[in-house]
């Protein structure tokens, strides 16, 4: 880690776990018959585009999957419980890893999500470890839904440098997804692709 003084953390998959063949299972059970593309690591839907920059809303995302099965009678909470499938939660030691690194570098969160899943993410930081929010872990929280803009769009980290300052070559940026990374080495921006069965933890005890 010579030279890095900011470390930019994506969400899924690199603190907070998920697992995409759950959800596919679920968006299948609830009648989705092309679950492999509707919503995948590295492809989905266009609805989740809009969904995670804001512009869709969680009664119009609710609306547009009753729409693309045919089920008027579909309720929120089904919808809900399906979508939130993909969450599976986060690993011991990861907030303690994340509290350990501030003293060391300036440390930002970057999270492509939108408001059910965050939602969701906010109760369970509540019941499960007595958190209001990731607020204390990191310096500054980005949250696509919250922000208007998305990852792997250039925008969303144009705003995190200026806006905090950063050097982008003194910047490391773990991603799960190699769209976003490699979004990120265009700017400048010293990368790391997580892959199973890789850790956040492994990575900085190494």
């Amino acid at each position: 880690m010579q030279n890095i003084k900011n470390i930019i953390f994506d969400y899924g998959n690199v603190i907070f776990m998920l697992d995409f063949l759950k959800s596919k299972q679920a968006w299948q059970d609830l009648g989705i018959e092309n679950a492999d593309t509707f919503y995948a690591q590295k492809v989905q839907d266009n609805i989740f585009d809009g969904f995670e920059t804001g512009d869709v809303t969680a009664p119009q995302f609710r609306d547009y999957i009753r729409g693309i099965i045919n089920n008027p009678q579909l309720t929120d909470e089904q919808i809900d419980n399906a979508w939130n499938s993909l969450l599976v939660g986060i690993p011991e030691g990861n907030h303690e890893l994340l509290l350990s690194l501030r003293p060391k570098y300036r440390t930002f969160l970057l999270s492509n999500i939108n408001t059910i899943h965050y939602d969701h993410i906010m109760k369970y930081l509540k019941e499960d470890f007595g958190f209001e929010s990731n607020d204390h872990l990191f310096e500054k929280t980005y949250y696509s839904h919250l922000v208007g803009k998305r990852k792997p769009g250039a925008a969303i980290f144009e705003q995190i440098m200026d806006e905090n300052n950063l050097i982008p070559a003194e910047t490391l940026f773990i991603d799960d997804n190699p769209h976003n990374t490699a979004a990120a080495e265009k700017l400048g921006i010293q990368t790391y692709l997580m892959t199973a069965p890789d850790s956040v933890q492994a990575l900085f005890r190494g």
